[in-house]
């Protein structure tokens, strides 16, 4: 099993690429496609010990910039790391790839390389998001901004399937996202998907509301890419402003501050079941190869733990699953 990553992308620079794209070589035992700048990253490299381990490098000239314009990367930088990396998915040199960098120009650049999946439509990005009894899968997150009903349904069925084989949920219980749980809530897009997902023979619990997210309640919640990536990135702040808050607040009384050691395992426990990190990247489901797409600010962690979603994604075969769906006709 091969695994290509993008060693260019991400916030954070080559260094914590390569440090989590090692630990996954030790841990897991895969064999990784380092793709870059070959000089830096042979520099970085040589400040660890990765005798026995099955680490290659591929020159790529050009990185695609956080801020850059998918559209302007995908004309202009045909060398781009992230590129060179897909190409590596689509002539079977390897089986999955790893990106931290530009999300626009990855699932861009991997819609016009590796294409859909037969019977999907639009490929969406699926995440983890935790929750009080397990965790629960949001999709799409940004792949789509403007989704007709039946790419709704498409996602839905694809988020059951991924929550089944990938997350071992025997019988998903699968949300529309909205404003309301009443049927008749919501906009033309919603009230449309609902009635087709509930005919698509889903265990389909109707809709639910933002406040549902985190409750366990449902397992796959299906919305718009526009809905789920602010959804996420409120998500993201509402706990980055938890965990400043503590920070700030427990130093300021003694009582607190002997409070806090006494529940300090408490407060490690939770830290870790909402870091994004334990939880590594989102898959974009529906695509014609194995993409996983992390975070701009992944770190070392979540760079292993992505590359551990890809080597399951391959090894549970998600791929073949979804590809025989079928989708009801819908009007719209």
């Amino acid at each position: 099993m091969r695994i290509a990553i993008d060693a260019m992308g991400g916030d954070r620079g080559p260094k914590v690429i390569l440090e989590g794209t090692i630990q996954a070589a030790k841990e897991f035992g895969v064999e990784v496609i380092l793709v870059g700048d070959q000089d830096i990253l042979n520099s970085e490299l040589a400040h660890h010990n990765v005798q026995g381990l099955k680490i290659h490098i591929k020159h790529a000239p050009e990185v695609v910039e956080m801020d850059e314009s998918a559209a302007a990367a995908i004309r202009k930088k045909k060398k781009s790391s992230i590129r060179l990396a897909i190409e590596l998915v689509k002539s079977g040199e390897a089986d999955a790839l790893v990106t931290a960098g530009n999300t626009g120009a990855a699932m861009a650049t991997a819609k016009i390389l590796l294409g859909a999946l037969k019977g999907v439509e639009r490929p969406a990005i699926a995440t983890i998001l935790p929750t009080v009894k397990g965790v629960a899968l949001l999709l799409d997150v940004g792949a789509n901004v403007d989704c007709r009903p039946r790419h709704l349904l498409q996602f839905a069925i694809m988020g059951n399937i991924y929550a089944k084989d990938f997350l071992g949920i025997k019988k998903p219980k699968v949300g529309l996202l909205n404003i309301g749980e009443e049927e008749s809530k919501g906009n033309e897009l919603t009230k449309e998907s609902f009635k087709a997902i509930k005919n698509e023979g889903l265990n389909f619990i109707g809709n639910v509301e933002g406040k549902n997210l985190y409750t366990g309640n449902v397992d796959v919640v299906v919305c718009d890419g526009f809905t789920g990536n602010i959804a996420l990135k409120i998500s993201e702040s509402v706990a980055e402003m938890i965990a400043i808050y503590f920070q700030q607040e427990i130093p300021k009384k003694f009582l607190w501050k002997l409070g806090y050691f006494l529940m300090r395992p408490c407060f490690r426990k939770f830290k870790r079941k909402i870091d994004y990190d334990e939880y590594g990247g989102a898959p974009l489901l529906g695509i014609n190869g194995v993409c996983i797409i992390c975070h701009g600010i992944s770190g070392a962690k979540a760079i292993k733990n992505a590359i551990k979603v890809a080597t399951g994604f391959i090894q549970r075969d998600i791929n073949s699953h979804i590809q025989n769906i079928s989708t009801l006709p819908i009007n719209d």
